[in-house]
């Protein structure tokens, strides 16, 4: 079990190192910012933290003094909490608001690690076994140490649970939302890891053993962690996740789009707006933007080839919607006309006459590509089957 603690502790102080390198790369244009400061003093504590969770599990003694590490380990632990609070309220609160609230996280602080510690050495906590810091081992002042640790970790774990909600519905802020969305569920699973080291400390000193499950605490602290080092920097890369999977996402309808445009475009070469190749490959909005246009005029340009009472096909199982009835129909609509004006057809009684594309919003663009897409893969389904 030691091995996967030990693991535990690896992945959590890894995470904590990439979130602080992440966030150091931007100290030339951001350190004027008191809340980036405190950012980076709360990364630093939690790398302190998890380094010293992984140096007690390695040996019983740190610079000469046993158990040393556990309580790095523990008083930075504390630390770090009260930071993290003061990053959510630096990042939520009015200016007024948060420096009244901070200098009573600091000083709770303060208090909470001077008692750790007297406890530590008043419970012999150099000359006792590592273990002892583990389970408590049934010693009142070890089980009363351990016990205003888990607490000073729960407390912050709750409030700041509590106030993401709040501060989550009131800022217009999309990447600080997600942030603070993402930090509420660290606060969850660092909750969890509260309650099941409560749980092995009550276990072990009742003298029950419950084996492997010792090891939920190391999992839901790792877990917690990583969700936390995530959501510390959010508000800096994600913005630019969000713009990568926006770019993506046209991408795919782009591409998805190229079958009927192409149909279409041989069908009515002058849809094309300008050469191919004039618009840059990185102007992925433009380039969608001007296919749906052409698309557009290429259905326009089949409108006295379509007949007006034909009901198209329907490839859709029995279990679809009817917008997707809708598009296969329309989808066999456009095949059924090119078919038409290649071989010179126009039906009596065809779409030649006013209209546009049947009961759609045109001057919303990304939902002229939504509906464009799904009309694109039913012709393309049509044309395997055909």
């Amino acid at each position: 079990m030691n091995s996967i603690r030990t693991l535990c502790f690896a992945i959590a102080a890894l995470s904590s190192y990439a979130a602080l390198v992440y966030r150091l790369l931007q100290v030339r244009r951001s350190w004027r910012d008191l809340a980036y400061r405190t950012l980076v003093v709360t990364l630093l504590l939690q790398c302190l933290t998890f380094t010293m969770g992984a140096v007690a599990m390695g040996s019983d003694s740190f610079l000469g003094v046993g158990n040393l590490a556990i309580l790095v380990m523990h008083v930075s632990a504390v630390a770090f909490c009260v930071s993290a609070q003061i990053i959510l309220l630096r990042w939520a609160t009015d200016a007024e608001e948060a420096v009244w609230k901070t200098r009573s996280w600091l000083a709770a602080g303060v208090a909470l690690n001077a008692l750790l510690i007297a406890l530590f050495f008043v419970a012999d906590g150099p000359g006792r076994p590592a273990a002892d810091f583990n389970t408590g081992s049934g010693r009142p002042l070890v089980l009363t140490y351990l016990l205003f640790f888990i607490v000073s970790q729960a407390i912050p774990c709750v409030t700041i649970f509590r106030q993401c909600g709040r501060y989550a519905r009131m800022t217009d802020n999309d990447s600080l939302r997600q942030a603070l969305r993402m930090l509420r569920v660290a606060a969850v699973i660092l909750f969890l890891y509260c309650c099941a080291r409560t749980v092995n400390i009550l276990t072990a000193a009742s003298g029950i053993d419950i084996g492997v499950w010792q090891l939920a605490s190391n999992v839901f602290s790792a877990a917690g962690i990583v969700v936390l080092s995530l959501s510390l920097t959010v508000p800096s890369w994600g913005g630019s996740v969000a713009r990568l999977v926006e770019w993506a996402r046209s991408y795919r309808s782009y591409r998805a789009l190229y079958p009927l445009w192409r149909d279409l475009y041989e069908s009515s070469p002058d849809i094309v707006l300008e050469p191919s190749g004039a618009a840059s490959v990185s102007d992925l909005n433009y380039r969608l933007h001007r296919r749906v246009i052409e698309i557009r005029d290429g259905w326009r340009d089949l409108r006295p080839y379509i007949e007006r009472t034909s009901g198209g096909a329907d490839g859709t199982g029995s279990g679809a919607s009817e917008e997707s009835r809708q598009a296969f129909a329309e989808a066999a609509q456009i095949r059924q006309a090119l078919r038409a004006k290649r071989t010179g057809t126009i039906p009596d009684d065809n779409k030649d006459t006013g209209g546009d594309f049947e009961d759609r919003d045109t001057d919303n663009l990304t939902a002229e590509v939504v509906w464009l897409t799904k009309v694109a893969s039913a012709y393309r389904r049509l044309g395997k089957t055909s």
